[in-house]
């Protein structure tokens, strides 16, 4: 008898993200699945990202770690509602985790929901979590060969934040490979080319994100 446990796993937790996805839809919320690996910037995104929308948008954020809470009470600073899971070491955050934390959530006219997943580059891609984008950023200190060598957090983003372009000039990243090999795993992926630390870079990223909150809504109150 052929048994296939990851099958099985997946399924299921396909099944919860399916549930976690129509209970924010059918709320307008546009929910985001931050990826990328420890130290790729993934929070001081998401403060720049929330320092640039709040005035705008209501949003709310779900943080992943393995054991602490650090990053949820720095984005607790930004004047945000948030929630931490800790995976207690697992390398992911699953559908069940998620689906678990929103009660803890005021949903109500929330526009824009970001989970930033446990700090790698392979288990979070395989796991669906309910939302409705993937979002990956990867840093320029981590070299332009993470595109090829891990193509799938890449190719299932619908868009590439390439952080800290700031340090270009004291690194050997090579910008122009790494656009170009994202593009080629992932020719729809918007690349935003971006310091978290001076904020340049970053107005295409919020526009990016305005325009899917947008499109969330307008389906939302029409019923799709």
């Amino acid at each position: 008898m052929e048994i296939k446990v990851m099958a099985n796993i997946l399924d299921k937790n396909d099944q919860l993200a399916a549930e976690v996805n129509a209970h924010l839809s059918r709320r307008g919320i546009f929910t985001l699945n931050l990826l990328g690996s420890p130290g790729s910037g993934k929070t001081a995104l998401l403060e720049r990202t929330i320092a640039a929308l709040k005035d705008e948008l209501k949003l709310a954020v779900i943080e992943g770690d393995l054991f602490t809470d650090k990053d949820a009470a720095r984005i607790a600073r930004q004047g945000v509602p948030v929630v931490q899971i800790n995976t207690g070491g697992g390398c992911h955050l699953d559908a069940n985790m998620v689906k678990g934390v929103l009660a803890s959530l005021d949903l109500d006219g929330l526009d824009l929901l970001i989970i930033e997943n446990v700090g790698n580059l392979v288990c979070p891609a395989e796991f669906n979590i309910g939302e409705d984008a993937k979002a990956t950023v990867l840093s320029v200190t981590e070299g332009e060969d993470k595109p090829l060598k891990y193509p799938l957090v890449f190719k299932q983003a619908g868009a590439v934040v390439v952080n800290k372009i700031d340090l270009l000039p004291y690194t050997s990243f090579d910008l122009a490979a790494a656009t170009e090999d994202i593009a080629s795993i992932n020719p729809q992926v918007a690349i935003f080319p971006a310091s978290c630390r001076t904020g340049e870079g970053l107005e295409g990223w919020y526009g990016w994100l305005r325009a899917r909150v947008a499109a969330k809504k307008a389906a939302a109150a029409k019923g799709e």
